[in-house]
């Protein structure tokens, strides 16, 4: 992963419909291993007991980059949700930077970071972002096995 790809790895594109299961109101990055601890509690519940520890690490991974994105550089309200699919989590998180696409970093030094996006990319089987009601909106269905 060197941050080196050309081209949009971001696509604007709808994610496909899914179940609610949790959802925040963040303001501040503070607020995230809050956000953390209490999505590992929910996918540790009985009905997710499947979900692998590396999934549920990913997942985990996943909502904190994409949480802490949209609150250092969306601002406004920002919202992070996490929903089910019949075989995904759907991880989707909002702001109100509506002019500004996803960005994943370009000709960085990996040692600088900046490359969440890249890795949730890989990680995810689907990803995307779109602009409804002045809210930006950035998703990624990670599998859950």
């Amino acid at each position: 992963m060197s941050g080196q790809v050309a081209g949009p790895i971001w696509p604007s594109a709808s994610p496909p419909d899914a179940t609610p299961a949790l959802t925040w109101h963040l303001h501040d990055v503070a607020e995230l291993p809050r956000v953390r601890a209490e999505l590992r509690r929910h996918m540790t519940a009985a009905d997710e007991a499947a979900l692998s520890h590396d999934a549920r690490d990913q997942l985990i991974l996943a909502l904190d980059e994409m949480a802490s994105n949209a609150l250092r550089h969306g601002g406004g309200q920002v919202r992070a949700a996490v929903r089910r699919t019949e075989d995904a989590y759907l991880i989707e998180v909002s702001d109100q930077a509506t002019g500004a696409p996803p960005s994943p970093a370009v000709g960085r030094d990996p040692s600088e970071g900046g490359l969440g996006l890249y890795l949730i990319a890989e990680m995810a089987t689907g990803h995307g972002w779109y602009v409804r009601g002045g809210q930006k909106f950035v998703w990624a269905l990670l599998p859950r096995s």
